[in-house]
């Protein structure tokens, strides 16, 4: 397993992409301003390679954040094969249906691991992950994340192979027993305030909670802050326990409806779940990442050669100019040895820690590992 990792920054690449020979696997996260110029240059270099990159709310290259740039990733394998499939997904109702078409075509005799790039604002995460893991079934490991438009949830971009559009959803699929993958998630937000009772929902739209509106409530905790809805619900998740159950979901919002006064989150609202609101900081958002890259790493025989962050950016609003933080805490814990990569998200997929099932998260940093043997 051989990487190779460049950084496309004021128009130009930082280096000459070196020839591959073999199955080459390209990741790349970037701004969406500059996102599809630069994959161009890659596409071309690479015609053969499987190719996924999306828009982002930052970029994770080596142990630095940046804004405004692309990280690329050329990953040439020994053993293990790839296959990249890519499907639309127009609306969040189609979320389910995407996940199992996604599935269905990457489903095969020594599938490892599926990594997910997925649209940001048309998606339902919680459906996607939940019909995806079911379509490839339990053994196989599933991650990635949602894409990102920095704090403007305006329009976010997918690249597969050739094709580029704002609702698609790319899948790569990782065939061999070489291949060592484990994942590791998770947040460090605190809940806080009256805990409420969803009274009202459909999917991941939240109509009402307690029987009154549920963006009227919101805006009632955000107070001043309300204004800037929805960049400044990513500072205020939300965390919601399904009922008659221990598991417990942090959501974030990914657009309102003023007229109809709804809340629409990137993963299921349930009904009757209870809500209370979260907040955090710089040290218990970095103590949780390196808490997930930990959880990454447990139980492996080997050290990590790529090692793939995605995190939100909410944690990214919250840190602020501290935001490298998380990313040195995981690199702690991992050592010098793996290159690393990643981007900023509107919602990240992955199982809490190695052999759980794939699902959404909000606020989380989740880490994925892999190396060949």
């Amino acid at each position: 397993m051989k990487i190779n990792q460049y950084q496309y920054l004021d128009g130009a690449w930082d280096q000459a992409f070196e020839p591959t020979t073999g199955n080459a696997w390209i990741l790349a996260f970037g701004q969406r301003g500059v996102l599809s110029e630069a994959v161009s240059s890659l596409q071309k270099a690479y015609p053969n390679a499987s190719l996924v990159a999306s828009s982002t709310s930052g970029e994770i290259h080596g142990d630095e954040v940046h804004d405004n740039s692309v990280t690329a990733n050329v990953v040439v394998f020994d053993k293990t094969t790839t296959k990249l499939v890519a499907f639309h997904c127009p609306n969040s109702a189609s979320s389910a249906a995407t996940g199992e078409q996604l599935g269905k075509a990457l489903a095969a005799p020594h599938l490892k691991h599926v990594f997910v790039v997925s649209n940001g604002l048309t998606v339902n995460g919680t459906a996607l992950a939940s019909s995806l893991q079911q379509a490839v079934g339990a053994g196989v490991s599933i991650s990635g994340g949602l894409a990102g438009d920095g704090a403007d949830f305006k329009e976010t971009l997918v690249i597969a192979g050739a094709e580029t559009a704002t609702d698609l959803v790319a899948a790569v699929g990782f065939y061999g027993e070489e291949l060592s993958v484990s994942c590791g998630s998770w947040g460090g937000w605190q809940p806080f305030g009256p805990i409420r009772v969803v009274t009202k929902s459909e999917g991941s739209v939240l109509h009402e909670l307690d029987d009154k509106s549920a963006l009227s409530k919101y805006k009632e905790y955000l107070g001043e802050q309300a204004g800037s809805l929805p960049a400044n619900a990513l500072l205020f998740p939300i965390l919601i326990q399904p009922a008659n159950s221990d598991r417990k979901m942090v959501r974030t919002v990914l657009a309102i409806d003023e007229e109809a006064q709804t809340m629409t989150f990137a993963g299921d609202v349930p009904l009757g779940a209870t809500v209370q609101l979260m907040r955090s900081n710089t040290e218990s958002l970095v103590d949780g990442a390196k808490l997930a890259a930990e959880k990454s790493h447990e139980g492996r025989s080997d050290q990590a050669q790529l090692a793939i962050l995605v995190s939100c950016v909410g944690r990214k609003l919250v840190m602020k100019q501290r935001v490298e933080e998380e990313v040195e805490a995981v690199r702690e814990v991992l050592g010098a040895q793996a290159a690393v990569t990643g981007f900023y998200s509107y919602g990240e997929l992955s199982p809490r820690q190695t052999g759980a099932p794939c699902d959404l998260h909000n606020q989380t940093m989740t880490v994925t590992l892999l190396s060949e043997a």
